[in-house]
Parts: C-alpha cells; sequence; structure tokens
C-alpha cells in the first residue's frame, strides 16, 4: 500500500482573507442587503468609532456629546434601522440574526462598547418584538426608526432593564426585587399599576425615551411577574441614574437607573387578562426572556470572534516591525525583513490565536444562521397550536412529546443513503412544521449557550495571547488595533446575559437531550466522511473526539461514583460542566471545518478569489487540523478525568506489588498493545482495575493516532504568516 503523501504547497497565503471569502464562509454570498449592510457597519466602525477611541473618548464613564455622535451616524448609515421590518420603515427582509451577527462583528472588529451601544436599543425592544402585543410592536418598532425626510418626529432610544441591585446583580435572573402595583382600578376602566424598580448596569440609559423592566407582583391584584414598558414622560421618578464606572465598553453608556412611575395595564408586555378581579399577565418576565436570549447571546459571542480575528493583522505588522531601526539591522536582512517571526514561537502562538477566531466566527455565525430558520418555524408552531386551542406553557410540552417520536424518525431516515431510506415517509416529516421545529429548536438550545460559552470565555483566554504577542506595547493605549481595550473588553463579554455557569448549566440539560444527541451522533458519521475526502482538514481527529465525547457522556449517565453517588447530575457541577466545556470545543472544530468545505465549494465560481484560492484553502485546511487537535486534546483530558477520576484509588497493603500485567491497561486489548519490547518490572504500590474500560481506552489510543501530522500543518500555517501580504496600514486611526 502506497504511503499517504501530505499536502503539497499550491502557492501559499497570499492575502488575508478578504470580503468575497468572508461572505461565502459566512453564508451571504447571495444576500446583498447584508452585503451593503457589512459596508455601512464598517464605515462607521473604522471611521467615527475609530476616532473616538483613537482621541481617547474611552477614558470618561459619562455619556458625553462627543459620544453621542455615534448615534447620528447609526441613524445615518442604517445601522439603526436593522432590527426593524421593511413594514416598520427597516430594510431586511425576514429573521434578523444574522444582520445583527454581521452588524455586531463589524463595530466590535474596532471597539464593542460601540457594538453595545448599537445593539442595546435592539435589546430593549426585543422583549416587544418577541412577545408584544401587536399594538406595542406597531408602537414602539416604528418609533425607532430614524425620521424619513419630511417627517416631524424625534426617534425613541429604548433600553432593557432587568438587572437588579446588589445583592441581586448578575447572580440569577429569577431573583427580581422590582415591584408591580395597582395604583387604580375603577370598574369598568383599565387598571393603573405603579411600577418600582432599581437597576444595575442598564445600558443605553443616559438617553433612553423608553425602557422595558422586568417586575415580580408586590400586589394579590396581579399574579406573577412581567415585563413593563416605561416611558420618560409617565407620572413619577425617570431617575436615569448615575454612570458604572466601568473598566470596558466606555463608548457605551451604562447607569443605575431609579423608576418610581405610573404606567397603563396596557404597557404590561404581551397583554393580560383579568380572572376573578386578579391580573394575569400572558406572558412571565421569564418566558419573555427566554425568547430574548437565546437570540441575543450569540451575537455577543461573535463580539469576541471578531476581536480575535481583528488581532491576526496587527501582530503580523508588530511581530515584522519589531526589530527595524536598529543600526544593526540593515534592509533585506532576514531581521530587518521577519522581525520576531524568524521564531517558530511567536509564529506558533499566532497560529493559534487566529484558528480560535476563525472556529469562534465559524460557531456564532452558524448559530445565528440557525435562528434564522427557526424564527419562522416557530411562527408557524404558535399558529398550528393556536388552531388546535393549545396554549403556552406545560401544554405544548405535553403536545412536544407526542410529536418527539416523528422527530426521531425523521432524523433517522435523514441519515440514512437517498436511494434506501422511505422517500414518501421522509418527505411528510420534512413537511411537518412540528418536526422540524423540534429538531432546530434542540439544536438552537445547544448551540445558542455554546457559542456564548467557548466564544466569550476561552476567546477572552486567547485575546490575552493576542497582546502577549505584541509585548509591552500591547497594553498601551495607542496599541495598533486597539487590543489591550479589546482584551479587557472581552471579560465583560464572558458575563454579558449570563457568565459562563449559567451557560453551562443550560447545556448540561440540553445537551443531553435525545434529539441533541441523535444529530450529534450522526455528526461522527459526517467527519468520518469528510475525513475520507479531506484527510488534512482534522476532520477525522475531532470525529474521534467526538465519539470519546459521547461514550464518556453514556457511561457517566449508567455509573456512580466511589461512593455510590450519581455523576451525571445537575449538582454534579464537577461532571456535568467540564463536559458542556469539551462539547463547546468539538462544536466550534466541525463548523469550522464545514465552513472550510464551503469555501472550496463554492470559491472556484468567483473570479475575485480564483488566483488566490488554493493557497487560501491549504492554509485554513491547516487552521482547521491545528485546532481540531486542540478539541481532540481537551476531549482526551476531560473525558479520562471524569471516567476514571471518580474511582477511588486502590489502597496499599504492604504486600509486594504488582505484576507488569496488573498496572497495565493496554494489556486487556491484547498482546503488544503497549508497544513495550520487555515487560514492566514490579510496581512498588497499589495498582487501580481497568475492568470495563476497553472501549474507553481503544478510543482513547485511537485519538493520540489521529493527532498524526498536525504538528507539520502548524509548521506549514506559521511558515504561511511568513510570506502573507498585508496592507501597509491599519484601515482605521491608532
Amino acid at each position: 500500500m502506497e504511503p499517504t503523501r501530505e499536502r503539497q504547497d499550491p502557492g501559499g497565503l497570499r492575502t488575508l482573507p478578504g470580503d468575497d471569502a468572508r461572505q461565502i464562509l459566512w453564508r451571504f454570498a447571495d444576500r446583498y442587503d447584508l452585503q451593503m449592510l457589512v459596508q455601512s457597519a464598517r464605515s462607521v466602525a473604522r471611521g467615527p468609532v475609530a476616532r473616538l477611541v483613537a482621541d481617547g473618548a474611552r477614558n470618561a464613564h459619562e455619556w458625553t456629546p462627543q459620544k453621542a455622535q455615534l448615534l447620528t451616524a447609526f441613524d445615518e448609515s442604517g445601522i439603526t434601522a436593522v432590527f426593524m421590518d421593511p413594514a416598520e420603515g427597516g430594510f431586511v427582509e425576514g429573521p434578523k440574526n444574522l444582520a445583527l451577527a454581521l452588524l455586531a462583528f463589524e463595530l466590535s472588529w474596532v471597539d464593542a462598547g460601540a457594538a453595545t451601544c448599537s445593539l442595546a436599543g435592539n435589546l430593549g425592544l426585543s422583549p416587544i418584538h418577541e412577545r408584544g402585543t401587536p399594538e406595542q410592536r406597531e408602537t414602539y418598532m416604528r418609533r425607532a426608526v430614524p425620521p424619513q425626510p419630511g417627517e416631524d418626529r424625534t426617534i425613541w432610544r429604548g433600553a432593557f432593564g432587568l438587572t437588579e441591585p446588589l445583592p441581586y446583580v448578575g447572580v440569577e435572573t429569577g431573583l427580581l426585587g422590582g415591584k408591580v402595583r395597582v395604583a387604580e382600578w375603577e370598574e369598568g376602566q383599565e387598571p393603573i399599576l405603579h411600577v418600582d424598580k432599581r437597576g444595575r448596569f442598564i445600558t443605553n440609559m443616559g438617553f433612553a425615551n423608553f425602557v422595558t423592566v422586568a417586575v415580580d407582583s408586590g400586589d394579590p391584584r396581579i399574579k406573577g411577574s412581567c415585563m413593563v414598558i416605561l416611558e420618560e414622560t409617565d407620572p413619577g421618578v425617570f431617575d436615569r441614574g448615575v454612570p458604572t464606572k466601568k473598566l470596558v465598553h466606555q463608548l457605551s453608556s451604562t447607569c443605575d437607573p431609579v423608576f418610581s412611575l405610573r404606567v397603563p395595564a396596557s404597557r404590561i408586555i404581551g397583554g393580560y387578562t383579568v380572572k376573578d378581579g386578579v391580573i394575569i399577565p400572558r406572558y412571565s418576565h421569564g418566558e419573555i426572556i427566554e425568547a430574548v436570549f437565546r437570540r441575543t447571546r450569540v451575537t455577543v459571542g461573535l463580539m469576541t470572534a471578531a476581536k480575535l480575528l481583528s488581532a491576526v493583522e496587527p501582530v503580523i505588522r508588530y511581530q515584522r516591525g519589531r526589530f527595524r531601526g536598529g543600526e544593526s539591522v540593515a534592509p533585506g536582512s532576514p531581521r530587518y525583513e521577519l522581525g520576531l517571526q524568524q521564531r517558530e514561537d511567536a509564529l506558533h502562538r499566532l497560529v493559534d490565536v487566529w484558528a480560535t477566531g476563525e472556529a469562534a466566527a465559524a460557531l456564532g455565525f452558524a448559530a445565528a444562521r440557525l435562528f434564522d430558520e427557526l424564527d419562522p418555524l416557530e411562527r408557524k408552531k404558535d399558529e398550528v397550536f393556536a388552531a388546535q386551542g393549545i396554549g403556552g406553557g406545560t401544554a405544548q410540552m405535553r403536545a412536544f412529546r407526542r410529536v418527539q417520536k416523528d422527530a426521531l424518525e425523521f432524523l433517522a431516515l435523514q441519515a440514512q443513503p437517498e436511494g434506501t431510506r422511505d422517500a414518501r415517509r421522509y418527505e411528510a416529516l420534512q413537511a411537518d412544521v412540528l418536526v422540524q421545529f423540534l429538531v432546530k429548536d434542540a439544536l438552537a438550545n445547544v448551540l445558542c449557550p455554546a457559542c456564548k460559552l467557548w466564544n466569550t470565555g476561552h476567546g477572552a483566554t486567547v485575546m490575552r495571547e493576542a497582546v502577549s504577542l505584541m509585548g509591552g506595547y500591547g497594553i498601551t493605549e495607542d496599541c495598533p488595533g486597539f487590543l489591550g481595550q479589546k482584551w479587557m473588553d472581552a471579560q465583560l463579554e464572558a458575563t454579558y446575559e449570563g457568565p459562563e455557569a449559567v451557560q453551562r448549566r443550560q447545556l448540561s440539560v440540553t445537551m443531553v437531550s435525545d434529539l441533541f444527541l441523535a444529530q450529534f451522533k450522526a455528526w461522527i458519521g459526517e467527519m468520518r466522511e469528510i475525513a475520507r475526502r479531506r484527510p488534512g482538514t482534522g476532520a477525522c481527529t475531532l470525529a474521534t473526539a467526538m465519539e470519546l465525547w459521547l461514550w464518556t457522556l453514556t457511561h457517566l449517565q449508567e455509573v456512580t461514583d466511589a461512593d455510590g453517588g450519581k455523576l451525571y447530575h445537575g449538582n454534579r457541577q464537577g461532571v456535568t460542566f467540564p463536559l458542556a466545556d469539551v462539547l463547546c470545543w468539538l462544536l466550534a472544530g466541525r463548523h469550522q471545518i464545514l465552513d472550510l468545505l464551503e469555501l472550496e465549494a463554492k470559491g472556484p465560481a468567483n473570479p475575485v478569489l480564483a488566483e488566490g484560492l488554493p493557497g487560501l484553502l491549504g492554509f485554513l485546511t491547516d487552521l482547521c487540523h491545528v485546532q481540531a487537535a486542540r478539541a481532540a486534546g481537551e476531549s482526551g483530558r476531560v473525558c479520562a478525568e471524569l471516567v476514571y477520576g471518580y474511582n477511588r484509588h486502590a489502597a496499599w497493603d504492604g504486600g509486594t506489588g504488582c505484576g507488569p500485567d496488573a498496572c497495565d491497561p493496554l494489556a486487556a486489548i491484547g498482546a503488544g498493545a503497549t508497544g513495550t519490547a520487555t515487560p514492566v518490572g514490579p510496581k512498588a504500590g497499589p495498582c487501580v482495575r481497568f475492568d470495563g474500560m476497553e472501549a474507553f481506552i481503544r478510543l482513547r489510543l485511537k485519538l493520540d493516532g489521529c493527532l498524526t501530522g498536525v504538528r507539520l500543518a502548524k509548521d506549514r500555517a506559521a511558515d504561511a504568516l511568513t510570506k502573507v501580504m498585508i496592507p501597509e496600514a491599519l484601515d482605521y486611526p491608532v
């Protein structure tokens, strides 16, 4: 059998990936509206936003007239109207998740505070958009659109008031200090409510005209919690509060407001009914924020991904120019041309930064696209249930339990070769709204927290690495690319809309659903097939790591620890949380590989890409391989700790030691599995047992072997960094 040949150099990476490549990678090459949005957002980010940062606007906590220029720039560029439908004054048809993701990515490429300033207005509208009555949507969505020529009105800007002051701040969204009571309720008239709310870390409060706040009932005549719309002209106290003294995101306005206002009951988001003299909001505050956060968490994850990819060009420029200017460094010499890039360490570390950025962007944009598919299905699902007289909550859960069997059947049919499955049954299930909603909802319930957790958590760690590659320059105010500020900003993004523990908790529940695991199992086969066609992508490594994770998850659900305690349990976060972390690595690596295949399939049709495409594909292939190996390393380490770590180690009883086979976990697999030519000597201590672990040991051994070639891929990627052409200067001020 002829030995496998390493991939030949197809010409090398010539330039950094441009818009033509990114449009294909992130699946908006056929969306002219999104391409124009990207250009508009980029002009604002690398113009007004960059100038504000360069001029030191981040040094003040207050919302200043200088910062307020951002709002005008957002309005004039069309950024403000992205969230609205054309009927409301917007310009993007259909779901907006990918559009908002691209907007956040472009603004965060320069400054995440500016991105937050833009997106927080949408967040203030989101409860109304997702769960508001038709009248509420019509009123507030239209008011939030910039006035058109000839219109005599002022734009309204919103804020989202969820977080409570200390001690509740950042603890749990279910703990509410804000209260709503009935102030007046005359017979035959609409009730008038009194809302008391003190907020903490509320973005956009320096200029918001209205706030959507979460409150709990403080009156027996109101049931449960809800969200209410407050306007600055309502009777009572609308105190914007003092500015929060943030270390980060200073281009957004953040305050600790105080509200004590009287509002009509029609401001309850989603409306209400009255039963036996009690106001019953249609939606609790929890139901509303669940609908909001499951989408907006993805955007936050992409804000950190943008930072990582934006760091590549400044670091390359710094590395190459590090020694220029010295008398002993002559132009044309390797030291002059390459600088720090003469050293493998600097290059390998930058490869890791770039690979993480690509994987984070791939995961984030995949999640955004998924929600664009899910949103219309969710509305159709609501219509189906309404026609069947099925309400929300428990009634829908019971209905879905009946549909789940069909959804699992659909996934089983989908996994079969097209010519062998029951085509008629498959088409029927494919056309079933409830089946398709369940399948995509199960996936969204995993991808959303995974994107938020991995992109912002691991991304912040890798961003520190990017800053360190700039040396002392990285933590200066004038660092090219504002890398020091971006590193600090990433720390806040890791806590936005629920810190890491919140995402891990959600994943520990959603990743064990039958519908998700059925899809996950199919992905293992998908990666095996990709590995057969494209062995250099690391798909084989990733498939084995996925198999190891799945075996470990199943094992931990079935066994107990040394004391007989259940292992996979909500309170055993030492088990569930590490498994959730590993899953994020695997998901990011998979979507990175899928993006590569998309570019490989559609790139040749783009004349702008044609000449340099082989080199770009070769480089991105190596990045996929590097990232897959990192994911495999995390999977192997964590799974081994969990599988073996909850068994009590044997106690030494003073005996004569163990034979070589007793101490060798591979001896149970077969002779010669250890690869040793001579027996191992007696052990001077007790040996652990490996009974029942044969399958796990085989997978671990296989996983190690799947790492073959990864360091060669990293060497090739590092070499490409020394040759890639970059612009003479960044395209925004420093």
